[in-house]
């Protein structure tokens, strides 16, 4: 969720000009938020899509079952299922087969291992996996144990829990805040914008109403209701406005279409009020909200430590510092969309790499053109959030910061015996309550 920083020093400020960047603030923000939950509650789903079922592929046959067991032995053997080429006098095919406990219970089975399979990870004894029971849906020589995938959940739940215990240790309740609102991010996912998009409505307004609302909950409950963070949220707003604009334009623009995806087209296919473009363009906006998250709070964020630091610059020097920090950034978030894609399809890079085209051609083909789309879109967009951020964030701190210090209040930092090194009051944000000093 972006850079940690500590938001609970107060900073001398007028109580006047403090006020007025409160209102200003409110006056902003408010119809922003109220015209998420408005345009939420006209596209909010009204449960069609839970009515839409797909068949699982294995459950049509009768007396097929999926089953899961721990492999206790692993032998180079006659392939069970080359049974009906011998039964035709053809040469039997040797394979590795696995001896699967059971884990309902059982004398081990033999689970014959597909080729990819041994050449890609292997299977070793201990291993957990997957597999179809046939036995009462074949006879004869076939193979009545087929093999589907590992189990991976112990592994996955051990990193996840790693990741939890990592973030917690080192940015402390903040951190536990953003593990919590990303929990909150992925169930706006999965109860608004999914379902909606499965019941056709507009995927444009979807995708720009469910990321503003995914950023105003976790922005704020991650960060605090500050008026850094509200400076924040009103960059990433104004991003977010850019990256859907760029989406929808070049979603048509490049024709972008997703039908060599399988599971596109399988969606397609089973689901026809889904738009496949739709997909797509919900797809570019969500792709580019966290690191526009982060770059937009820590731009805020920067401002406000410049601005505690040297508290009597102008406006020009602290936008001009900043901005220093911003060039910093973007070049720095440039790297880190493209590499963060090229790793997702890397397979795809590689086989595209071996055809015998131009290189322009390969980066603008169907296989490719969705991510190069959704690294530029994404880009763009988080490029100029940053300017922007940074503009509002020093209108903002000038607005609230420190203005010309009295005798009295030089003395109040110096009476509680430290300055704690931080931010500006919580009283610049539209529902902020000026936090007590501590002891």
């Amino acid at each position: 969720m972006g850079h940690s920083h500590d938001h609970d020093t107060p900073v001398l400020t007028d109580p006047v000009r403090r006020r007025r960047a409160r209102i200003i603030l409110t006056a902003i923000l408010v119809p922003l938020a109220l015209l998420t939950l408005v345009g939420a509650w006209f596209l909010w789903p009204d449960g069609t899509a839970e009515k839409i079922e797909l068949n699982d592929p294995y459950s049509a046959a009768a007396g097929v079952s999926f089953e899961s067991g721990t492999v206790t032995d692993l032998r180079e053997e006659t392939c069970p299922s080359s049974g009906d080429t011998e039964a035709a006098g053809g040469e039997a095919q040797l394979c590795q087969v696995a001896y699967v406990a059971p884990a309902a219970g059982g004398s081990p089975v033999p689970v014959e291992v597909p080729p990819e399979i041994i050449t890609a990870a292997g299977v070793d004894p201990g291993d957990r996996i997957k597999y179809l029971n046939l036995t009462e849906a074949v006879s004869g020589s076939a193979a009545p144990y087929i093999f589907v995938d590992f189990v991976r959940t112990a592994p996955i739940l051990l990193l996840a829990a790693l990741y939890a215990f990592v973030v917690v240790a080192v940015a402390r309740w903040r951190g536990a805040r953003a593990l919590l609102g990303l929990v909150g991010a992925y169930g706006v996912l999965s109860t608004f914008m999914i379902p909606a998009l499965v019941e056709g409505k507009p995927a444009l307004l979807v995708g720009l109403v469910g990321s503003a609302l995914i950023m105003i909950a976790v922005l704020y409950f991650a960060h605090g209701f500050t008026a850094r963070t509200t400076t924040a949220l009103l960059g990433t707003i104004f991003g977010l406005a850019v990256t859907t604009g760029l989406a929808a334009w070049a979603t048509g623009a490049v024709h972008l279409t997703g039908v060599g995806d399988d599971a596109k087209y399988t969606l397609v296919n089973q689901v026809p009020e889904l738009s496949l473009s739709g997909i797509i363009l919900c797809g570019l906006l969500v792709a580019g909200l966290g690191v526009l998250n982060d770059v937009t709070i820590t731009q805020s964020s920067a401002v406000w430590e410049l601005a505690e630091a040297m508290p009597h610059r102008s406006a020009r020097d602290l936008f001009t510092s900043a901005m220093r920090i911003g060039r910093d950034h973007i070049a720095s978030t440039v790297y880190t969309i493209a590499f963060a894609y090229a790793g997702a399809v890397l397979p795809m890079l590689i086989l595209v790499s071996l055809y015998d085209r131009a290189l322009l051609d390969t980066f603008t083909s169907g296989e490719l053109a969705e991510e190069v789309v959704r690294t530029l879109v994404g880009s763009i967009g988080l490029v100029l959030a940053i300017p922007v951020t940074t503009a509002i964030a020093v209108a903002v701190v000038k607005a609230v910061g420190p203005g010309d210090r009295s005798p009295a209040a030089t003395r109040a930092p110096a009476a509680s015996g430290r300055r704690r090194a931080g931010n500006v009051p919580d009283g610049g944000a539209p529902t902020a309550v000026e936090p007590a000093p501590r002891a």
